[in-house]
């Protein structure tokens, strides 16, 4: 089956690329840097360079390819999340208008089969702490959350709405392994290990996660497998950050993190960080495991995070 994968050289498409092209399937890899498209073709599958802002470009991109099934995995996140500012204001800007040029010109090649990329946290915080996907939204999340949750809510609307094409959404956890914040070199790694990186008051948000594998393998699941809709892809162990915090520090040999009151959480760090900590919701995976017919090499973070940062 012949795919194009936008985003190929992300955190997900660099993992994803490869296990396509290991199920069979004619992969064409976008990117928007050249140094990156070599990587891409290194791997065995066919790279174009474009920006998918620019709507033009990215349709001649996408027809060229003659894809039967498009995978959206663009996002432009900084390498490290300031809560007191706008780290996803790039994102949410491909999330909307990059979408929109992506559904259109799926459209125009005549794919059949379009699946983007969400995230899993973006469950409204209350009643239960698991979510199935039909949980309601957190659509009255404060700054800088706010923007972000809408950009995910165009993006869902707009692939879930596309006319002539099968829309799949994959509400993704928190990624960890390589390459990922929670990597043994990104900033949550860092954080940890300078004690930056607190359980808040009862450190009861409760987080899932997924290991970068697993997602990609997920995202290779759905291209032939799953009804259109929404999935939640995530281990099976949603964690509250009092829990699953430790453990991670100690799998970076890092020190037991230090405890905080929210108050001083929110001082410091500001209070959309501070209620991530004490307030997020997880999900379940039960449909994606069940209708995608999928299961996650790394069944809890307990055992993954050893795994991936030894």
């Amino acid at each position: 089956m012949k795919v194009f994968v936008a985003g190929a050289s992300g955190a997900i498409g660099r993992p994803l690329v490869p296990q396509l092209l290991a199920a069979g399937h004619e992969v064409t890899g976008m990117t928007r840097r050249e140094e990156r498209a070599d990587t891409i073709r290194a791997a065995g599958a066919d790279a174009v360079v474009c920006d998918a802002l620019d709507a033009d470009a990215l349709r001649d991109a996408v027809v060229a390819a003659q894809p039967e099934v498009v995978v959206h995995e663009l996002t432009a996140l900084p390498a490290r999340i300031d809560f007191k500012g706008d780290p996803f204001g790039s994102t949410t800007r491909l999330r909307i208008e990059g979408t929109r040029n992506l559904v259109a010109a799926a459209k125009a090649a005549g794919a059949r089969r379009l699946i983007a990329e969400s995230f899993a946290s973006l469950y409204a915080p209350e009643g239960s702490w698991v979510k199935d996907e039909d949980a309601p939204l957190f659509l009255d999340a404060p700054a800088p959350f706010d923007n972000a949750v809408a950009g995910i809510v165009d993006l869902e609307r707009q692939v879930l709405g596309a006319e002539g094409i099968e829309g799949v959404v994959l509400r993704y956890g928190w990624f960890y392994g390589p390459g990922t914040y929670f990597g043994r070199d990104g900033s949550q790694a860092e954080d940890t290990i300078k004690r930056r990186s607190p359980v808040v008051g009862k450190g009861a948000g409760t987080f899932s996660f997924i290991h970068i594998e697993d997602a990609a393998a997920a995202t290779a699941a759905a291209i032939e497998h799953g009804a259109p809709g929404v999935y939640n892809i995530a281990d099976d162990e949603p964690a509250a950050q009092r829990d699953w915090l430790p453990v991670y520090a100690e799998a970076l040999g890092a020190k037991k993190p230090l405890r905080v009151p929210v108050w001083i959480a929110r001082l410091i760090a500001g209070g959309a960080a501070a209620s991530m900590a004490t307030e997020l919701r997880g999900v379940s995976n039960a449909k994606a495991k069940r209708e995608l017919g999928w299961q996650p090499a790394h069944p809890s973070w307990r055992q993954g995070f050893a795994e991936s940062l030894a």
